[in-house]
């Protein structure tokens, strides 16, 4: 049986270091965290889940909602949480919500039935101000794209600095007719809301119109984009570029220019967001904007593991960090 003190030589730190980051305690700097928990994956290494459960009356599980488990993004989300999660003594329970207030509700009320220790909650529609934090202190983190204020733990991502910045790069590879295909409202604050005002922006700093003709709020799936791309071409809407709001978006977009006749990235070029396995292989390979899924999920695991500690501690607001990811799409 690989030990804490097999860990630490491998890792080459102290054996009181690898308690500390796997009890996610404070004064281990993020390299060392990150060599730690390099090690115990190397090494299999597992906390003695049923003892700790005993000792702090937890049950070593914690809940992953989120709206659509078949969607490639959120596959990604998911083994990374699962990973980040093993590495502190966590088995993981995942939940689909269908991105509806209702859905996202049951989730939390069903992590409290079955007694998890904590909820990562992709959240899309349920804003937990508006129901008053009913859920008390029970362990929630919330990702996504809402303003959720100082109100709960939360990890999003830099969505207006990476759409800015992907609309910006087709820019500089020359566009200047620059369609944004993204979801069916604008209304609020929210991923949609907020990826278009990046791009809105980036079109204004470098003295491009923002035509609301080359906007398309078809929706969110591979479907979306290729109906947007049509819908445009048929409309007659002359258009060098394309800012997707996803990834998934993007393949679409792909598919609905080569079915108008139109090439990528010779006639058009494209660029989506998130950065999911399949953007590589797709043809032409997708660049994309790539935020630290990996940093998300660590992030995430770290806030419910903290808040069981000390469920009086204050929330806290995190923001991702991102690379612009240039692939042959906008070669």
């Amino acid at each position: 049986m690989v030990t804490m003190s097999d860990v630490a030589r491998l890792a080459g730190v102290s054996k009181m270091t690898v308690s500390n980051v796997v009890n996610d305690r404070a004064g281990v700097s993020e390299p060392v965290r990150r060599r730690v928990l390099d090690a115990i994956k190397e090494s299999g290494y597992r906390l003695n889940v049923n003892a700790r459960t005993l000792k702090a009356g937890r049950t070593g599980v914690i809940g992953l909602a989120v709206p659509e488990v078949d969607r490639p993004y959120y596959g990604m989300l998911a083994a990374h949480v699962i990973e980040e999660a093993r590495a502190r003594g966590f088995h993981v329970a995942i939940e689909q919500t269908g991105a509806a207030a209702e859905g996202e509700a049951a989730a939390i009320a069903q992590s409290h039935k079955l007694q998890f220790d904590g909820l990562i909650l992709s959240a899309v529609a349920l804003d937990p101000r508006d129901r008053g934090q009913a859920w008390g202190d029970f362990p929630i983190v919330m990702l996504g794209e809402r303003d959720y204020g100082a109100s709960i733990d939360h990890v999003g991502m830099a969505n207006e600095a990476g759409t800015r910045a992907a609309t910006e790069h087709l820019i500089a590879r020359g566009c200047e007719r620059i369609a944004i295909v993204t979801g069916r409202s604008l209304e609020g604050v929210h991923v949609v809301s907020r990826r278009h005002r990046g791009y809105v922006e980036a079109l204004e700093a470098a003295g491009l119109a923002a035509d609301p003709a080359l906007w398309s709020l078809t929706g969110m799936h591979m479907a979306s984009g290729r109906r947007a791309v049509r819908d445009l071409h048929a409309a007659g809407v002359r258009f060098d570029g394309v800012v997707a709001v996803t990834d998934t978006v993007a393949q679409g977009v792909l598919r609905g220019l080569a079915d108008v006749g139109l090439r990528c990235p010779e006639d058009v070029r494209v660029v989506g967001f998130d950065d999911v396995p399949e953007a590589s292989y797709m043809v032409p390979s997708l660049s994309t904007v790539a935020p630290d899924h990996r940093w998300m999920a660590a992030k995430a695991v770290a806030l419910i593991a903290a808040r069981l500690d000390d469920p009086g501690r204050e929330p806290e607001e995190h923001t991702a960090p991102f690379e612009l990811v240039v692939r042959e799409s906008t070669a």
